[in-house]
């Protein structure tokens, strides 16, 4: 077999700090300790979030998203001749598209006229972004869909993070190879030994308060006002009831109004982000655009139970009545009474917080990133194979 050789294309690398870049981040980590040379080819901005970023990136061409106030997101133009030079030059044995826009289409045509090998990974429910932004997208949904179900059939192979999404996509009409590529967790540093009474003190919560923490970018598509009013319904119940917000985004001023008696952090990582996931009582998040719940996977290594919506990618972490509760997508009603249940019942509330940390052990990144490593040599030679 010939050397693997990865060239990776992605709408998004460096220049916002979401789920799909740090997964591909620790993947091209994970890549290059392997000796595996790997070439990004992704759009970027003038200061990106994720700085430094993983390997060797080469900045492609894209627009701002036609959505108003969301002038970060870029979608990714097309595929530059000069680029097409040096991806040439530097003779990948896979080609690994991210995202089925511009760049990715180009990349999978440049593939497919040399004979590389292509998979392909799903990272965004493009579909359910549409949905929420219909004013400015929804024109573009039904050509979007038809382009989806044209381009994942063309690779060897589609990484999808859970079987709910799989299933999901195949009542969309988007079929292919598909293969779990579920996400991992750092263990070592998101863990219940984080919890921090001085912390809690120091952020204002009395140590009988329950927090309800809320952990993402602050955009309203992750479903935060659906949070911010089960929170807020809650703290009429029980005054004990305190909202703690880790991130920030466009929402967050509003966001602060609404919820004036809230603890809105900021931006965390690193160590100051696992305190504060292990520091919390119980982790809401309604979010129902995930295609894997990064966030609740961190909650759940915390030690924390989780109460998220029964949708695609946190249902497939949450085990009803197990580790947390599942909500009907959107419904605040539904999210606020299983709220309540939860936090009725503290010793239910702690042992559903031990199964949480039990459950995220089963995901480890390096287990995880050698699966999918293994999967691509397979990959190629099946396709050497053919071709000989």
């Amino acid at each position: 077999m010939s050397e693997l050789r990865v060239a990776l294309f992605t709408g998004n690398y460096n220049h916002i700090r979401d789920g799909v870049a740090l997964t591909l981040n620790r993947l091209v980590q994970y890549l290059e300790q392997q000796n595996i040379p790997v070439l990004i080819f992704a759009p970027s901005g003038p200061n990106p979030a994720i700085n430094p970023h993983e390997g060797t990136l080469r900045v492609t061409p894209s627009i701002s998203m036609p959505v108003p106030g969301r002038k970060e997101y870029r979608v990714a133009t097309h595929f530059p001749h000069k680029f097409r030079q040096e991806l040439e030059a530097f003779q990948p044995t896979l080609v690994h598209i991210a995202t089925p826009d511009g760049l990715g289409i180009g990349a999978l045509k440049w593939a497919k006229k040399y004979d590389v090998p292509v998979v392909s990974s799903y990272h965004t429910h493009f579909l359910s972004y549409v949905d929420y932004y219909k004013l400015f997208l929804g024109p573009v949904k039904w050509p979007f869909k038809k382009m989806m179900q044209w381009f994942y059939p063309q690779c060897q192979r589609v990484y999808v993070p859970s079987q709910s999404m799989i299933n999901e996509l195949g009542v969309e009409g988007i079929t292919g190879d598909m293969k779990i590529w579920a996400r991992g967790i750092d263990t070592k540093l998101f863990n219940p030994e984080k919890r921090d009474l001085e912390w809690r003190k120091k952020m204002g919560f009395a140590e009988d308060e329950i927090v309800v923490s809320f952990v993402s970018r602050l955009v309203w598509e992750k479903e935060l006002g659906t949070y911010i009013e089960s929170v807020q319904r809650m703290q009429q119940r029980n005054p004990k009831v305190r909202a703690l917000v880790v991130g920030d985004g466009a929402a967050r001023s509003e966001a602060q109004k609404k919820l004036p008696n809230g603890v809105f952090t900021g931006f965390c990582s690193g160590e100051d982000l696992a305190r504060a996931y292990a520091s919390s009582d119980l982790f809401l998040f309604p979010s129902y655009t995930e295609t894997f719940g990064n966030v609740t996977l961190e909650a759940m290594a915390s030690g924390v139970p989780c109460l998220v919506a029964n949708a695609i990618g946190s249902s497939s972490l949450v085990v009803e009545g197990e580790n947390g509760r599942l909500a009907r997508s959107g419904d605040v009603d539904d999210f606020t009474k299983k709220l309540e249940h939860m936090i009725s019942d503290p010793t239910a509330l702690q042992n559903m917080g031990r199964r949480s940390r039990e459950l995220a052990l089963n995901y480890q990144w390096n287990h995880i990133n050698e699966a999918l490593v293994t999967d691509y040599r397979t990959v190629v030679s099946n396709v050497q194979a053919d071709l000989n």
